[in-house]
């Protein structure tokens, strides 16, 4: 089976030039499955581990990095590695996705459907509450809001505030640590998972899909005087 990767954004549409242009960016997803009876990173469907989030771009799953956000301050040392996730601790544990998408993406959702509950210690989780955000997060995150979950079921994202705004256009929060490299920045979407229940411990079974859904913008589109309807190319 053949793969092909180019640079974005991917426009699609039957008109792209003039008043009556239809054209718009394509959705894409990520998606990582976190089955915590998996425990060996670099193997598919690794769930992390404690103070591990895990990455799916890579070798699906692999440890993720995750950056500290540079909020578009370019540093001529490169970006710098986060601390790890809390650890685990009796009662709550902390499992998550960090994602890397094109800097000024529009994230139109992020998903997290549970297929079974998390079960660490003989213990079953009663809650999982997901933090959307630009980095490893335990309370509301900038990019969006979501509900704990407390069954096995579909959780998905809400933009309250400004978490609209840095939705509709991602953050410049890591830059490329190949300088002079396209692209200048990425955004980079962390989906932190808190399970909690008295006295759980690190799970040792259950399911977790994260999905984010998103456009890439197009962010040289132009207005009405300089390259209008987007038509320079």
């Amino acid at each position: 089976m053949g793969r092909s990767t180019f640079e974005g954004p991917v426009l699609s549409g039957d008109n792209r030039f003039g008043s009556q242009r239809d054209v718009g960016p394509v959705l894409l997803t990520q998606q990582a499955f976190l089955d915590f009876a998996v425990t060996t990173a670099n193997t598919a469907n690794y769930g992390g581990g404690s103070g591990v989030f895990v990455t799916p771009n890579n070798i699906p799953n692999n440890a993720a990095t995750i950056w500290t956000a540079q909020n578009g301050s370019y540093s001529t040392s490169g970006p710098t590695v986060a601390s790890a996730p809390t650890a685990d601790t009796s009662g709550t544990i902390y499992r998550g996705v960090s994602f890397l998408i094109p800097q000024g993406s529009n994230i139109t959702d992020v998903i997290v459907d549970v297929g079974t509950l998390p079960v660490g210690g003989g213990v079953t989780a009663t809650s999982i509450q997901p933090y959307v955000s630009n980095a490893f997060a335990t309370s509301t995150g900038v990019y969006a809001t979501m509900a704990a979950i407390t069954s096995a079921t579909r959780g998905t994202a809400t933009f309250v505030g400004t978490q609209l705004d840095y939705a509709f256009g991602t953050l410049q929060d890591v830059q490329n640590i190949q300088p002079g490299q396209q692209p200048s920045w990425f955004s980079q979407v962390v989906v932190t998972l808190k399970i909690t229940a008295s006295s759980i411990t690190a799970p040792t079974s259950g399911q977790i899909a994260v999905t984010l859904k998103y456009a890439q913008q197009d962010l040289n589109i132009g207005n009405a005087t300089t390259y209008p309807y987007g038509n320079f190319d």
